[in-house]
């Protein structure tokens, strides 16, 4: 197993009160497996994120939970030693907005070649050689090395920012929207780039996004998050096949579909306030099947050969 999660969470305290961003996630990803996490924004997926790769905001109010890389338990070690150790090294991410990733008055080779030498200790020459070889794994020629970001397609930024991931050599990549504000055909090489990475390198990646359809291109699984929850986890082809909980079902109903006539679903109300959630299950006041225990218990976790789900429809 490359990742194994158990009740991650992450709150921030603001002006507001507290915002539950990540209560209680759990999850597991497989060698050379891809697991997308998808919902609707403000869900607490990139939160998610952040919090595995300990990426921690001042206003953080409580972080926890236990998470096992290549079965030893990084949790437990003190931040410098995950610093040191585990973050870039065996686990890395691809941040949201490669427009906005890059500085834009550092060269693209120094600023891929700056893991290696901060979290690595390489040689400025010696990272900077990797650099290259890192554009080339992900289709750029080593010239980009030499130019600012400014004189880049967003293409061709997304393609740096992975190659900022990758130079390291990870085992786990965190994908946050890794095709967002890119035209349809641009997004379509990167996924195809992605998939090669994958197979040559046995990259496991977690894959961030609210395109349920996109997620159906790359993922072996599907995790559904809602108000902070991980709320279903299955196989992808089980999932797209017979989701169980009901945001899913509702979540698949909204997707236009080119082979077959059907008429397309919504979801009623609003997200919840992270700051203010609903008692009991966080989906009762949107759910057209919400039970009466529903509105005062949240539902334990069933699990269903590889299919989990929090419901009380199947308790």
């Amino acid at each position: 197993m490359a990742l194994r999660v158990e009740d991650l969470v992450l709150y921030f305290n603001t002006t507001r009160g507290v915002v539950k961003a990540v209560d209680g996630v759990s999850f597991e990803v497989g060698r050379g497996e891809t697991l997308a996490i998808v919902g609707e924004s403000g869900s607490g997926k990139s939160s998610t994120a952040f919090a595995l790769m300990r990426l921690l905001p001042r206003n953080t109010y409580r972080y926890g939970g236990r998470i096992w890389i290549d079965g030893e338990e990084v949790s437990a070690l003190p931040d410098e030693e995950f610093r040191r150790r585990i973050r870039w090294r065996k686990i890395s991410m691809v941040f949201q907005a490669a427009m906005n990733a890059l500085n834009p008055v550092k060269k693209v080779g120094e600023q891929i070649a700056e893991p290696l030498v901060v979290h690595l200790g390489v040689g400025r020459e010696e990272a900077l050689r990797a650099a290259e070889e890192a554009l080339r794994d992900v289709g750029l020629t080593p010239e980009v090395a030499q130019r600012y970001p400014f004189e880049l397609s967003g293409g061709m930024k997304q393609r740096v920012v992975i190659a900022m991931a990758l130079v390291t050599k990870p085992t786990i990549v965190i994908l946050d929207e890794p095709t967002s504000a890119l035209d349809v055909i641009t997004q379509a090489n990167i996924m195809n780039l992605l998939k090669r990475l994958k197979r040559e390198h046995g990259l496991s990646y977690i894959f961030i996004t609210h395109d349920i359809a996109l997620a159906s291109e790359l993922a072996d699984k599907i995790g559904v998050m809602y108000a902070g929850q991980l709320i279903e986890v299955a196989p992808a082809e089980e999932f797209f096949g017979r989701p169980l909980h009901p945001y899913s079902r509702m979540l698949i109903n909204a997707i236009p579909t080119l082979r077959s006539d059907k008429a397309l679903g919504f979801i009623p109300g609003d997200v919840p306030s992270l700051i203010d959630v609903p008692a009991g299950c966080r989906f009762h006041p949107r759910c057209p099947f919400a039970l009466s225990v529903c509105k005062r218990e949240q539902p334990r976790r069933i699990r269903r050969d590889g299919h989990h789900v929090s419901c009380w429809l199947y308790d």
